[in-house]
């Protein structure tokens, strides 16, 4: 960095000495992102329901050579979320990153819709996040350097991905919306905000998912091909990066041009 401020070409993905938390990073788009964060020089910090599968993940990375830890999180207990944040504030410091990756994908066509099942998906995909975002929010902000804070919402919000996601995609948007209004609260203890928006990828979740069978716009092959759980992680490193420090409140898609098609 040069005397004006300026990131270095050379540094400009650079994480060195950075803590980021990735929620839901045991296995697909969470992997993904956690693996580029590590390789960037970030300690990364796999937070996830799935302790065992999260220490696997972490296990690995530092077998790689890289830092990573791994934290018990559920996202749909506050109590939960508010030990691990302090846990994780405790072992490892203020974490200079958080990505909001953990989510619920089952489908429940609208004329069959339950309560319970849209309450269960809001409180893991939005209410969980603002949770989260509070607490590692307060301890960025006593902390004093700033941050970043990426969220992953879907494709979904820029066009339908198929029938069942009613649920869903108000999560996702409720999300969007969580970002925009976050951003401007963070902005003044320069920690920004913004959003990532995945369109196919093939993961263990997206398989595993419940309920119809899919069947939409979002079944048909992406001009650019599936996408990879990298790839989402490529979008994160761009926002958690030293070149992105003057970018907030944005949204950045990575659909492998289905937008287009």
């Amino acid at each position: 960095m040069t005397e004006d401020g300026v990131v270095m070409a050379s540094n400009i993905f650079n994480l060195d000495g950075k803590t980021a938390v990735v929620t839901g990073g045991a296995s697909g788009i969470g992997a993904g992102i956690a693996e580029v964060l590590a390789e960037a020089g970030a300690m990364v910090v796999i937070a996830d329901i799935d302790e065992a599968n999260a220490a696997e993940q972490a296990r690995k990375l530092v077998e790689a050579g890289l830092k990573a830890a791994f934290q018990r999180l559920d996202l749909s207990d506050e109590a939960s979320i508010v030990s691990a944040c302090a846990q994780i504030v405790e072992r490892y410091g203020a974490p200079w990153i958080l990505v909001n990756n953990a989510g619920l994908q089952d489908r429940e066509l609208l004329l069959e819709g339950t309560a319970a099942f849209f309450d269960r998906t809001i409180t893991v995909n939005t209410r969980g996040p603002f949770l989260i975002m509070r607490e590692v929010a307060r301890a960025m902000v006593e902390a004093g350097q700033g941050g970043r804070i990426v969220n992953i919402a879907s494709a979904a919000l820029i066009g339908s991905i198929c029938k069942g996601h009613a649920a869903y995609a108000s999560s996702k948007a409720a999300l969007a919306g969580l970002t925009w209004a976050s951003a401007l609260d963070l902005v003044e203890h320069k920690i920004t905000v913004n959003t990532v928006l995945p369109g196919g990828v093939a993961t263990p979740g997206s398989y595993k998912a419940e309920g119809p069978r899919p069947e939409g716009p979002g079944c048909r092959p992406p001009p650019l091909g599936l996408s990879e759980p990298r790839d989402m992680g490529a979008a994160v490193l761009f926002f958690a990066s030293p070149g992105a420090a003057r970018v907030t409140n944005q949204t950045l898609a990575v659909d492998a041009g289905w937008s287009l098609s």
